[in-house]
């Protein structure tokens, strides 16, 4: 998998890829790229398709496939490579989100729909192996919970109210059929998931501070409702 980044647009390619992407315009896509793209401060478009293609034809990508987008600019990204994984990483977290326990953390209003993705935890997953539709999903959701062991970790969020993922697979690499926490495939992407992401995190944050709490965030959000238990 190649990683390259040029006018603020991360495309990491492998011909032929299958790729699985969380947002809008995400799901299952065979593509020879994905793309992580970081957007101006104040951006308000919404023809995102429309968006995404003028700034892979503006940084001379001219390859389609999934795109991530993020307020964060790309000098902070970072990648890390282990075994069959590698991910690529950037990290912002102005607009955190937290699950408190007891249900009683502080409120948030966060941003709504016509807000910019103001930080956003954006991971960019692939992996040398072939792996099933199934098993992608799982990769999936092995990122995910290295992520936010990695956001606790370095800033007491679970994440962000924008967070998005891409994982890629080489169809023509070995087989793996699985891909959880204790698979070569899932413990070589949890840990570059965690240097990756820890890396892009000091970058970010080296001259300025982490919000201290949701609470202190301009675009915060706690999920302070509660849900009612029910017996099978």
């Amino acid at each position: 998998m190649e990683s390259t980044i040029r006018e603020g647009v991360c495309r990491v390619r492998h011909e032929g890829a299958r790729w699985l992407a969380t947002g809008p315009e995400g799901g299952y896509h065979t593509a020879d790229a994905a793309y992580n793209v970081s957007v101006p401060e104040g951006f308000d478009r919404t023809d995102l398709d429309a968006y995404v293609r003028e700034r892979r034809d503006r940084a001379g990508f001219s390859t389609a496939g999934p795109a991530l987008l993020t307020g964060v600019d790309l000098l902070h990204a970072r990648g890390a490579r282990c075994g069959p994984a590698q991910v690529v990483a950037t990290a912002g977290v102005s607009n955190p989100a937290t699950l408190p326990m007891d249900g009683d953390g502080p409120s948030g209003g966060g941003p709504d729909a016509s807000d910019p993705p103001v930080g956003t935890v954006n991971l960019l997953v692939a992996t040398t192996r072939a792996l099933a539709d199934g098993t992608l999903a799982t990769l999936l959701g092995t990122a995910v919970e290295a992520k936010t062991a990695t956001l606790l970790a370095e800033t007491g969020f679970t994440g962000t109210t924008s967070d998005a993922v891409v994982v890629g697979a080489d169809p023509s690499g070995e087989r793996a059929p699985f891909a959880g926490s204790a698979t070569p495939v899932g413990a070589a992407t949890r840990a570059c998931v965690r240097e990756a992401l820890r890396a892009s995190l000091a970058s970010r944050y080296a001259d300025r501070e982490l919000p201290g709490s949701v609470a202190d965030a301009e675009y915060g959000v706690s999920t302070d409702r509660r849900a009612t238990v029910f017996e099978l």
